[in-house]
Order: structure tokens, then sequence, then C-alpha cells
């Protein structure tokens, strides 16, 4: 069959015209590759306003493909995997487990006990119920091949039979979301297989000292034991992966670590060596995002040499809302605090904002909030779809769209049905042709703090468990959050408030994140 695809092709998919009209179109199957980066903020690309440091090939997505400014994640990675994966959002209790991370770091050198900690962690796992599909299975149900590469499913520590189970013909990576805090993994995990990693040496895959020092400096570029970067290792998986399946149709997802902390790189780049205006921990951590944005550029050339470009759809998004790894006495401080006042944040009578905290990246964009919270700085996204005659060029939609929605755009555009309904809807008609999704659009998402609801008119509803309250906002109005609306609104509020009681099953505290 001929693959190679255009607009048209998908235009007609999502019309939803009949299998012959199809059959007689040929309308081949796109390549999807989708690139997840891990607690990585919106402000941090310069597309969105990063001044210290540039991002081209993100920034080329974004100019020359279709990007969503009001894109939702969650509040933490390992649900905002599982949401993406599932099609569901997070504030259901039934939907999946999280387990604890930090299960395969071994006591010794010894990895004899990892399948029966995979047997403890497979007794109590939760399935899709029958017929209900993962990500990977829509593509399979399409003759795709799946590959996961990189941090692996949703954790916090994951097995080989759920990946198999999920639907993917290959994988590469950790799946144990504690040893992603290290860059140098001893091993890691090849399709079923455990490989090691010839000169890492550190079990914790030499995680470094989070706040700044003169001892955290020097033990993160004390090179004993770190021979091999894990980013450098899934570069290579994801070209081969690429190479080798270049004549079928595939999909390809690439959680990454990057640039999630704490900081580890292993050269400081060009770009950044002598910026004055940064510190050396600050200059390290930009460098962990040029680095994902050089990987994005690496991809898109090969994709290019293979003749691969104008049938492939690239994805880009983050999971969550940023998060500061580079924090210094005086500068940026964890605990989180208002280096004005000397106050911690609590994101409820003391907000936090950049400017505020000291973050010199401003990498929430302004936004209210950080990782964790369900103000927009915990869970507004990037969200960008770029290919070369199939996906239109420079459009920024203003539609609202969730993670949870991938899973039904993929199956509407391979033709692909759902027998289970999924909480997420198909923005495949947004993608391909612009068009509004449909009046009543709202998304929900949990957080530590609890739920909240943003609907497609901006009006935003927010629960602060600590407090037993809820607070609205118009975030068309006030996109910082700043000003409270619910007591003008009192309708609104318990309009809002009984939607999510519902998407909760009927328990608010079902939307509060204990996940980490």
């Amino acid at each position: 069959m001929n693959r190679k695809l255009s607009l048209s092709n998908i235009a007609l998919l999502s019309v939803g015209i009949s299998s012959m009209t199809c059959q007689a179109q040929a309308p081949a199957k796109p390549n999807v590759i989708y690139i997840y980066a891990d607690d990585m903020g919106k402000g941090m690309l310069s597309a969105y306003g990063q001044r210290h440091f540039t991002t081209p090939n993100i920034d080329r997505m974004v100019t020359k493909g279709t990007s969503f400014d009001n894109a939702y994640g969650c509040m933490l990675s390992a649900p905002a995997r599982a949401s993406l994966l599932t099609g569901y959002h997070d504030c259901h209790p039934d939907k999946w487990v999280i387990s604890r991370g930090g299960k395969f770091i071994p006591a010794t050198d010894d990895l004899s006990s990892i399948p029966a900690v995979e047997k403890e962690i497979n007794a109590e796992d939760i399935l899709l119920g029958k017929g209900d599909y993962y990500l990977p299975q829509v593509f399979k149900q399409a003759g795709y091949v799946t590959a996961e590469i990189g941090k692996l499913e949703w954790g916090f520590t994951a097995t080989r039979k759920q990946m198999k189970e999920h639907g993917w013909d290959y994988y590469y990576g950790y799946l144990d979301h504690v040893r992603c805090h290290g860059f140098y993994p001893p091993f890691l995990f090849d399709n079923g297989e455990i490989v090691t990693i010839e000169g890492n040496t550190h079990k914790n895959c030499g995680k470094s000292i989070e706040n700044e020092t003169e001892t955290a400096y020097l033990e993160r570029w004390n090179r004993n034991g770190k021979a091999v970067y894990s980013q450098d290792l899934f570069l290579d998986k994801i070209l081969s992966f690429i190479r080798a399946n270049k004549d079928k149709p595939f999909f390809l997802f690439h959680p990454t670590q990057l640039p999630h902390g704490p900081v580890a790189i292993p050269a400081v780049h060009p770009e950044l060596a002598n910026n004055p205006e940064l510190t050396p921990i600050e200059k390290e951590y930009a460098s962990m995002v040029k680095l994902l944005d050089d990987n994005v550029g690496a991809i898109m050339n090969e994709l290019r040499r293979l003749g691969l470009d104008k049938n492939t759809i690239l994805v880009f998004a983050a999971d969550n809302g940023h998060e500061t790894y580079y924090s210094q006495k005086g500068r940026c401080e964890k605990p989180y605090r208002n280096m004005q006042t000397g106050t911690l944040f609590d994101d409820y009578t003391d907000k936090y904002y950049s400017d505020l905290a000291g973050d010199i990246f401003n990498g929430n964009a302004g936004m209210a909030g950080l990782k964790r919270s369900n103000l927009d700085g915990g869970v507004h996204i990037p969200l960008i779809f770029y290919g070369e005659g199939i996906i239109p060029a420079g459009i920024k939609s203003q539609e609202l769209v969730s993670n949870y929605d991938f899973l039904p755009t993929m199956a509407e555009m391979l033709q692909v049905s759902l027998p289970v309904k999924k909480d997420g809807i198909s923005f495949l008609p947004t993608l391909v042709k612009g068009e509004k999704i449909p009046a009543g659009r709202y998304v929900v998402f949990g957080s530590n703090y609890g739920p909240g609801i943003l609907t497609g008119e901006g009006w935003k509803l927010r629960y602060y468990r600590a407090k037993d309250v809820f607070e609205l906002y118009n975030l068309k109005d006030d996109p910082q959050e700043r000003h409270d609306l619910s007591g003008q609104y009192p309708e609104k509020v318990e309009k809002l408030k009984k939607i999510l009681l519902k998407e909760c099953d009927e328990n608010i505290d079902n939307g509060i994140n204990k996940a980490g």
C-alpha cells in the first residue's frame, strides 16, 4: 500500500466516510512519534517566551505545525502517563494502580529479586476491562508496530508483564521511576531482558543532590561510575527502531526523563556556557532542555533522511506543569518560598508565582502554581503536532483539550472503534480542519490539594481540601488565578461542583492524588 499521506486523506477519515470510499481512497497510515517531556513547564520553550536559551527544533514544530494553547495534563507524572495511555482522567479510583517507586533499586549487585517484586506488583494491578483498549492497543488494532522507549509506563514501579498486557511490541528503559532520578543506570529493561550498562556502577543510577551547594556541585561532576548517559541510550534506540520499521506503520512513544531532576548533564550546552545571567546549576538544567530539543532535531533529521518526514506525525507534550530543580540559597529555594517575604507558598493564601519565587526561567510561563497543584501552573501543558503535508502549519488552536483526549483522537484517525466509552473525546476535526469542539466541553484533573474542572468557556473551579473550599476563576480574564469569583457566581460554583463530583464518582476525595 502507498503510505504517502495527505491532509485531505486524514480529513476524510475525520468526517466518517464509508469503508468503501476509504478503501477507494486508500488513505495511508501515518507513523506517530509522541515525545512526552517530564516536568517541563511551557515557559521553558523559546516559542512560549523563554529568553535565556533557544529551543529551535520544538519551536519549528510550533511554527510549522499545530499547537494547542489550551491543553491540560495531570499534576504529576504517574497519573499523567496513566491518563494518556488509558484515555481516562485521574479522578477515578479504579482505573489503575500506581505502585510505590524504588522497588528495583537492589541492595546488592544481585538482580535476582526483581521477578519476585514484579509478582507482588502484578498481584495488585488493575487492568482495563475486556475490550477497553490501552493506547498502544489502538494502534495495534490498525496494524501498527508499537514501541515505548524511556521512562516506561506510569509506575512508579512497573513490570514486564504490564508492558506486554498494555500492547507494546518493543520497549526499552526504566521500569522504576525512582531509578529515573539518576541518569546513569547500571541496568535497563530491553524487551523483557535485563541489560547491564558497562561503566555505570551507582545503584541509584547516579542520582545527584538537588539543592545547590559546593558539595552538590562537586558530586554532580564526579564522573566515577557515570560512563553512559541514559538519554544517549534512548536516542540510539529510538533511531534504531525508526530505521528497522521504516517500511511499516509504527507508533513510537518516548516518555523522557528530561528535564526531570535532580540536575545531571554530561556537558553544559555551548549556547549556555558563557551566559552571565545564569548560575552553574541553572546552566546545567537549561542544558537538559537543550539536549531534549537537540534530540527532537535528530529525530526530525532521521525521518527526513529515510523519506518518512511526509508520512509521520510528531507530537511534543509534557506530562504536568513545571518543577524547579535548580534551587539554591537566596535565589530560588526549596521548600518554595516567597523570596521577598520568606513566606512558604501554600497555593491558597500565598500562591506560587515565578517572580516571587525567584525562578529566573519563569518555567510555568507566569501561571500560578507548579507540579502537584491544581492551579494552572501544575496542569497546563504544551501540546504540539507536526507533520509536513499532514498537519496544518502555523495554527495555534484555543480549543480546550486534555492528555486523555489523545487516545480517542488516534482511534478516530485510524478508524478504530472503541467498544468502551472513554473520558476523552476526539479532537481530530480540530486538528486537521480547525473545527471548534462542541459547546459544553470540560476537562477535569486531580492534585495533591483536590480536583479541578475547567470549561471550554474558561471557567475553572478548584477544590482546596485543607480548607474545604471551592474557588472559581475565569481564566480568559484572569489567567493567573488571582481573583476568586465564587462569591459573585454561586450558581456557577454549584453547577461545576455537581459535574466535578460526578466525575469523581461521587466522592470529591477521589480527586486528591496521593501518588506523590
